[in-house]
């Protein structure tokens, strides 16, 4: 998410001139401070976000298709069953075919379980803060559902950002799945939440699900608080 090694130069950025001069230092020095962890470094907003991954969809065929391909041949019906699921046996049909239920960060320091539920008003989660102490490791999860068809090359995709600059962005393939009953899971890589004085306060996080026909599955945003204890 965002991650950097910090050299402070015996300098107390918060002694020399309160949030104008931290806005200065942040958007004139946050290139050089931050590409130590894994190239990350602040982005520019018509930078583009596609990332080339050398991925190359694959033809759509629909769940129906697939399940009429070879259909006399037995060991591939076992076979075609074992790899999509059980089905479910019935569907809202206004139901999206993509359903994200629920983002958590998973991190066996917390104190308690850090969730967000995304099955209802999402707009509301741009007012809430979630707190992760510095220097921890963690993974984000995702929790989706397909209802329907065979959705191709899913991604999530998230932007974070620090008093209006964008410092970080990230791009996780998630993979093509079929409809079922049960939900999927997905975990990004572990990660480092950065640590030190100035990297701590509060960031501002946009998340996108969506996949290789560019579908907006699902978009929301959420602030995170980088803290020196989980509670203060």
């Amino acid at each position: 998410m965002i991650g950097t090694k910090w050299e402070m130069l015996g300098v107390d950025v918060c002694e020399f001139g309160g949030q104008l001069l931290e806005l200065m230092w942040l958007t004139v020095c946050y290139r050089d401070i931050m590409a130590d962890k894994d190239g990350i470094k602040p982005v520019e907003d018509d930078v583009d976000d596609e990332t080339d991954l050398n991925y190359k969809a694959p033809e759509k065929k629909s769940l129906q298709e697939i399940q009429e391909l070879d259909k006399d041949d037995e060991s591939l019906i076992k076979y075609k069953q074992a790899l999509l699921g059980n089905l479910p046996a019935a569907v809202d049909p206004n139901a999206p075919n993509v359903q994200v239920t629920q983002m958590a960060l998973i991190c066996d320091e917390a104190p308690a379980p850090i969730t967000m539920d995304l099955t209802g008003n999402v707009a509301t989660l741009k007012e809430s803060t979630f707190v992760l102490k510095e220097g921890v490791f963690y993974k984000v999860k995702i929790t989706f559902k397909v209802n329907k068809d065979i959705v191709s090359g899913l991604k999530y995709v998230q932007h974070t950002f620090r008093k209006g600059i964008r410092v970080d962005k990230e791009t996780h393939m998630v993979g093509s799945y079929g409809p079922r009953a049960e939900s999927y899971e997905f975990l990004t890589p572990l990660e480092e939440a950065p640590k030190g004085m100035i990297v701590r306060g509060n960031y501002h996080v946009k998340s996108l699900f969506t996949d290789d026909d560019k579908t907006e599955h699902l978009a929301w945003e959420w602030n995170l608080n980088i803290k020196k204890e989980w509670k203060e």
